[in-house]
């Protein structure tokens, strides 16, 4: 179980669902919980590119 938290929510990644990639401006890694991915709420990486 990682100890990475979700880009949008903050939210600790301990329910299944959850995914990571990498941004497509500066290759850092994104988290994303299931509810965050779900509901499509944006997140906005460290590089400043935002996606849903």
């Amino acid at each position: 179980m990682p100890t990475e938290k979700c880009t949008s929510c903050k939210a600790p990644l301990s329910e299944p669902g959850w995914t990571k990639f990498e941004c497509p401006k500066c290759r850092e890694v994104i988290y994303r919980c299931h509810k965050c991915r779900h509901q499509s709420v944006p997140y906005e990486c460290k590089c400043g590119f935002q996606g849903p």
